[in-house]
């Protein structure tokens, strides 16, 4: 009676209030669902009892009949009950199915209070969520400055918003092809549709959302970079070489994300043989890195302790073994530092090809294998193994396996094959042949291994809030020093003294290498893509002389820098190539203008510190009263 009397005054709608939080109405679906399942439950428990009640004698007369007799009896008494059980279950089901099916298929389009609450139910609103993703910050994350978001159109149609859809296009990745940042920063790991019983129970879980990333480039350098190489194929890396924060990183040509969100649209881009804009450079392009190189072979001399190495530089060239191909240094003197013992600081500022190929193999292939492995490139036995290597995401410094997947470099090589001559090893040392499978962004590494005050090469990174680490300690903080002296005369005094007049009065010192490099062979294309074909005269297999085509070739001149800035407490290690400069220039004159424009643009955005930040104008005035 007590009991009865509570449930009389019993406030349902106070209790759900107090205890679902005014949520019945999501949760309504889910515990009718329930009540369905255990109504079944009952029913089949219910059909079994008959079952096995029927299976066995129930009467007493039924015991003395013969079995034939027995057995027809019970099937019929078990027909009857089934048959009635059936009707009933017919019943109920079509009932429950009926219902499921309107309110799956049909309420949406006839009920319009389904249409008003649809948005209320728990499950529609994580479903709807999962497929949002978030803001895509840059790393002032500042909104103005966002790199993708939603937007509604005249029609009241989400759209996703690329406001550098051209610049970041290769990071950013398509939905047909490479998955870039924005499949992969706000992918799902879990089931985002709960169980009706969660639903019913868990009141307060917390509903899984794709939140605000924020990420390590500046949307303003980004911008900036994709500007200096308008007309030019190449790349520009610019990373910070104490955090690995990934400022920039721009391949040229690129497309537009809009136009390769069709099938048709990808298949256009991908027949465009000439340009190949959805290749990234940057990362996904090999390249002959020509004399930057010689930063590589510098690092390895100071990590076997040969640093104060000294070799004849002379007109006469380096000839490695008796009756080999000669190296010269470029121009027409055929040395410079012209000298019997040339020391490190002027060759690398004089850009020797015979002191490092001399240096090359003074430290052996061991030497330079075990130093090309702790900057991430792979030593390999032979020229056809270096194109067999593959992708490496694992110098990305990331918070999940997907995005360094998504955007993992090709893999540099070396190849340091005991096969290998000392004319092969020497060349290796200067920048060409075995080390001719080189990235911008692997280039950029070395200059920011460099660069790091403690001589570390920090993984790189883009997402702005993974903690920093290291991928290999190259140098002791005195090696690293003193490297970035023999880097500062490159830009001071020697092949890159562009670089020095382009950031004039701005008091940001720098070091760095040029390099210039040649490729032969190099594929011609038509304006439509085709390959071009030279008309040429051969002897077919008879012999005689017929007019024939073969593929046109010419030897291609690409321009190099990479560098770092400002020397004392380096923020940034930059890496640029342009393509196809032409015979007889150099990459002081065509990437160093380049590097020096974007180290420029970054101090103007505080990236090299406040103290080389552009002061304006109302503090001008302040410091002049002062």
């Amino acid at each position: 009676m007590k009991l009865l009397i509570f449930l009389l005054q019993f406030d349902l709608a106070k209790f759900t209030e107090n205890i679902f939080g005014g949520q019945v109405l999501e949760r309504t679906p889910a515990g009718l669902t329930i009540v369905y399942l255990i109504g079944t439950g009952v029913l089949v428990l219910f059909l079994m009892l008959s079952f096995f009640r029927a299976a066995r004698p129930k009467f007493a007369f039924e015991e003395n009949l013969p079995k034939e007799v027995s057995r027809r009896l019970s099937l019929t008494m078990t027909n009857r009950s089934l048959k009635s059980w059936l009707f009933v279950f017919i019943c109920l089901a079509s009932t429950v199915y009926g219902f499921h099916v309107y309110w799956t298929y049909f309420a949406a389009k006839n009920n319009e209070d389904f249409r008003a609450v649809s948005n209320k139910d728990l499950r529609n609103r994580r479903t709807s969520a999962s497929t949002l993703r978030g803001w895509m910050l840059d790393r002032t994350g500042k909104l103005d400055k966002s790199l993708a978001f939603y937007k509604l159109d005249k029609e009241g149609k989400i759209d996703r918003e690329f406001p550098l859809e051209k610049e970041m296009a290769h990071l950013l990745g398509t939905e047909f092809g490479t998955p870039g940042l924005e499949r992969t920063l706000y992918t799902q790991e879990a089931d985002t549709m709960p169980e009706a019983w969660e639903v019913l129970t868990k009141v307060k879980r917390k509903e899984p959302e794709n939140k605000d990333v924020k990420i390590t480039i500046d949307h303003e350098l980004q911008k900036f970079a994709a500007k200096q190489l308008e007309g030019k194929k190449g790349a520009v890396v610019a990373i910070n070489p104490q955090n690995g924060n990934i400022l920039a990183m721009y391949s040229n040509p690129t497309y537009s994300l809009k136009e390769a969100e069709s099938f048709e649209g990808n298949m256009k881009l991908e027949a465009d043989k000439a340009n190949k804009p959805l290749l990234n450079r940057a990362h996904r392009e090999f390249y002959i890195p020509g004399s930057t190189f010689k930063t590589f072979t510098m690092i390895a001399a100071f990590r076997a302790g040969a640093e104060n190495s000294t070799f004849p530089v002379t007109s006469a060239g380096y000839e490695p073994f008796k009756g080999s191909r000669i190296i010269r240094d470029t121009g027409s003197a055929g040395c410079h530092p012209c000298s019997d013992s040339a020391e490190m600081k002027e060759s690398f500022q004089l850009s020797s090809n015979q002191y490092f190929a001399q240096l090359a193999n003074a430290l052996g292939n061991e030497r330079m294998s075990e130093t090309a492995i702790v900057l991430g490139i792979k030593p390999v036995e032979t020229a056809v193994d270096a194109l067999k290597q593959g992708f490496f995401p694992d110098i990305w410094n990331t918070s999940n396996p997907r995005i360094a997947r998504a955007i993992m470099p090709a893999r540099a090589t070396l190849v340091t094959g005991k096969q290998i001559t000392k004319y092969d090893s020497g060349v290796i040392g200067m920048g060409q042949g075995g080390a001719g499978q080189m990235t911008p962004f692997q280039m950029a590494l070395i200059a920011a291994a460099a660069g790091n005050t403690e001589g570390k090469l920090m993984k790189p990174k883009i997402e702005a809030d993974v903690q920093s680490q290291m991928f290999n300690q190259i140098l002791t903080p005195q090696q690293a020093e003193k490297v970035r002296e023999i880097m500062a005369t490159v830009t001071q005094e020697g092949t890159g003294t562009r670089v020095k007049q382009d950031l004039e009065g701005t008091g940001i010192t720098t070091g760095g290498k040029t390099g210039t490099s040649d490729r032969d062979s190099t594929p011609l294309y038509n304006k439509d893509g085709t390959r071009k074909m030279n008309k040429v005269r051969k002897k077919n297999a008879d012999g005689v002389y017929v007019d024939a085509e073969e593929p046109a070739t010419f030897t291609r001149w690409d321009g190099w820098f990479i560098g770092i800035a400002p020397l004392d407490n380096s923020q940034i290690a930059i890496a640029v190539v342009v393509e196809d400069i032409g015979e007889g220039k150099y990459g002081g004159g065509t990437a160093g203008p380049i590097a020096a424009a974007v180290i420029k643009k970054a101090a103007e955005l505080g990236l090299l510190g406040e103290q080389y930040k552009p002061k304006t104008k109302q503090e001008k005035k302040k410091n002049q009263r002062q």
